[in-house]
């Protein structure tokens, strides 16, 4: 007996030592029948958990952590497990980058989904188009996608696409005269460039023209400005809680002229914290808001819908376009990890190719030319009322 113990013991040593000289991971090439586990699939996430612009980036950091959970309790992706590395960028350029590069060369991921924001995004493309990765901003401006860069794509509607669904709106009510008002964001500095590059188009007069910073809050001087213009109504574009101090303050003023947001403006919790200075609010806005208001047979309403019911249920909020477009880019991803593997060069192709591809943003296709694959009609109207988001009549 005790010279049976000395040869199990002795077998235990010798399994130890194999393991600490190969690795547990390459255990399987000494032992005969030990099948290699399966390589996980590593995806790189960069949302604004915390900061400024946490109400962007934490339904986006909810919505990545729900579809790892979803996607490895089904078996994973042709049975590699899913792991998404998500990094926190406080919204801030500088700790976007260094979190982007660590992502790239640390942890060597395949694909990154995100920056939340505008600016961040535009500060990390020269480092994944250098790095060849695939990255699929959550952000919105135009700028990200054109011209196009080989590597960037992006889930979020165009703000040229939202300028043009707001003035389409206006030349309806007969408004030819108004006043904008942007944050000084990447998000809202771009906003503002559309709206007055697009405004003679529709035969619209800009006579006033404010900005307000992401840490203000309150925009009383600039609104006495634009009050004291002949504004018919004002655009408000931002992607911070000021743009809820704008409504807030343009009722403390008595200003009764309409207030249209942008499609930064797609988180109920805007809606709500502006309580009745929120009422009649309009911006252009994907169809998840108010998918219960679809028909069942419009091509977006089981996707919608599902997403919605599974993240609700989940964390117990409501949905917001924001985290829509974290699902977009991770299920893109996911679909091109699906049919072509951990290649980021056939990643990159599969996106670029992608046609009819049913998003909470919008049906997808892009092409060598179009990155972002969506047009204007991925656009609804909609309107505050009694603190919820519905369609404009």
């Amino acid at each position: 007996m005790a010279k049976r113990g000395t040869i199990v013991a002795a077998v235990v040593v010798a399994v130890v030592v194999v393991l600490l000289l190969v690795g547990p991971l390459s255990i399987w090439r000494w032992v005969p029948g030990l099948k290699k586990p399966p390589v996980t699939y590593k995806v790189g996430a960069l949302f604004a958990v915390t900061g400024p612009a946490a109400w962007l980036g934490t339904p986006e950091r909810n919505t990545a952590k729900m579809i790892e959970e979803e996607v490895n309790a089904a078996g994973g992706i042709n049975g590699h497990p899913l792991e998404i590395i998500i990094e926190d960028t406080v919204g801030d350029a500088t700790r976007t980058v260094t979190a982007a590069k660590k992502l790239i060369t640390k942890d060597e991921v395949l694909a990154i989904v995100g920056p939340s924001r505008s600016g961040t995004t535009m500060a990390v493309i020269p480092i994944v188009e250098e790095a060849e990765i695939p990255l699929i901003s959550c952000a919105a401006a135009e700028a990200i996608v054109v011209p196009v860069k080989s590597w960037v794509f992006k889930t979020p509607q165009k703000d040229s696409d939202a300028a043009i669904r707001i003035y389409e709106h206006m030349n309806e009510k007969g408004i030819t005269q108004i006043a904008i008002i942007t944050g000084t964001t990447g998000f809202g500095d771009q906003g503002r460039q559309q709206l007055k590059k697009l405004a003679p188009e529709f035969g619209i007069t800009i006579v006033a023209d404010e900005t307000y910073g992401p840490e203000d809050t309150d925009m009383t001087a600039q609104l006495t400005k634009i009050k004291a213009r002949e504004a018919q109504a004002v655009v408000n574009w931002s992607i911070v809680a000021g743009q809820v101090i704008v409504a807030k303050n343009m009722r403390q003023l008595g200003m009764e002229i309409p207030l249209y947001q942008s499609h930064g403006f797609g988180n109920i919790k805007y809606a709500q914290t502006a309580g009745e200075a929120g009422e009649g609010i309009i911006f252009p806005c994907g169809r998840l808001l108010a998918v219960d208001t679809l028909p069942d047979d419009h091509p977006q309403k089981e996707v919608l819908a599902r997403y919605k019911k599974e993240y609700e249920a989940k964390f117990e909020e409501d949905v917001s376009t924001f985290g829509g477009h974290a699902w977009d880019g991770l299920q893109l991803v996911i679909e091109a990890l699906r049919e072509v593997g951990p290649d980021r060069e056939k990643i990159r192709g599969y996106i670029e190719n992608t046609k009819n591809f049913v998003g909470t943003g919008g049906v997808f296709n892009f092409s060598p030319e179009d990155h972002n694959g969506l047009t204007k009609e991925a656009f609804e109207m909609l309107v505050v009322k009694d603190r919820k988001f519905v369609m404009l009549k």
